[in-house]
């Protein structure tokens, strides 16, 4: 993998409709001309949930070409073709996901879903500023590797690594 080259990257999740979108609007503002960023569900929630697009909005992304949209879309042969696929819900990363052309590296990315808060509206909001954290100190990450220089194993180690920022270490040294 060459520096000059751009990636794509695709973020997965079930209904497509806030974790994943989330990522994506993050990747396309940080990665800016080194990555190219989507997102698709296994089960598209046919909608955004309106709290992303808020956050989104609040925070000045461009909020209009975002939608619910189903993985098959990425996988026929006029697809765009990815360098990296990350499931960021549990749900997906247990679920049997098609067979990308071009085997893509992917890891686990696992972020609680803010589309589950409860509370007041205050509390969800602040459940998907959490989110949008998360998945920011994660994707800060991922564009800062020195890609180009990494062997695929050591890229791989580190994309899982990344996976676990945040949460406790399985075999902490």
């Amino acid at each position: 993998m060459t520096d000059d080259k751009i990636f794509n990257v695709l973020f997965l999740c079930t209904g497509n409709s806030a974790r994943s979108i989330l990522a994506e609007a993050i990747l396309a503002r940080e990665g800016m001309s080194r990555f190219k960023a989507f997102s698709a569900g296994s089960k598209p929630a046919g909608q955004v949930n309106p709290n992303a697009l808020a956050l989104l909005g609040k925070l000045n992304h461009d909020v209009s070409g975002f939608r619910s949209k189903d993985w098959n879309e990425f996988v026929g042969d006029d697809a765009p073709r990815m360098d990296f696929v990350f499931t960021v819900c549990d749900d997906a990363a247990n679920e049997v996901c098609p067979v990308w052309p071009g085997q893509p590296m992917s890891a686990h990315w696992g972020i609680p879903d803010p589309a589950a808060a409860t509370g007041t509206q205050s509390e969800i909001a602040a459940a998907f500023v959490d989110t949008y954290r998360m998945l920011t100190n994660r994707i800060s990450i991922f564009v800062n590797l020195p890609i180009a220089s990494l062997d695929r194993l050591a890229l791989q180690e580190r994309l899982d690594d990344i996976g676990r920022t945040g949460r406790p270490r399985r075999n902490a040294r």
